[in-house]
């Protein structure tokens, strides 16, 4: 009866181990044919690298950082702008400069040796 027990254990043995086998097998092929359902799907998607994502996320920072740059820099202006507007205006000079041509005989040479082509 011993080596009975014993071949009826060892035939349960080796069931187990093919079942086990068996399963494991299955498990394999649900699992390959799951990620290439998957697959599929992401790229239908059309889902977005991660290099894509973070040159993407980096463009947007440093458009970030340049608006607030560009913010201050229009506060700073309105600002000075302001501050113009709140001061006494200034009584109108006598144009003697403008109405007294002086022409030293350069040509290009405006009243007091400007240089500006404008002047």
């Amino acid at each position: 009866m011993t080596q009975t027990q014993n071949r009826i254990f060892d035939e349960l043995g080796r069931l187990f181990t093919n079942a086990a086998g068996a399963a494991h097998g299955v498990r394999q092929e649900i699992e390959t044919v799951l990620r290439g359902q998957a697959e599929r799907l992401i790229a239908d998607m059309d889902l977005v690298t991660r290099e894509e994502f973070e040159a993407v996320r980096a463009m947007a920072q440093l458009a970030r950082e340049e608006n607030e740059a560009l913010k201050a820099r229009l506060d700073a202006l309105e600002k000075a702008q302001k501050s113009a507007a709140k001061k006494p205006a200034a009584k109108p000079a006598a144009k003697k400069a403008e109405t007294r041509a002086v022409d030293d005989g350069e040509p290009g040479r405006g009243p007091q040796g400007d240089t500006s082509p404008l002047g």
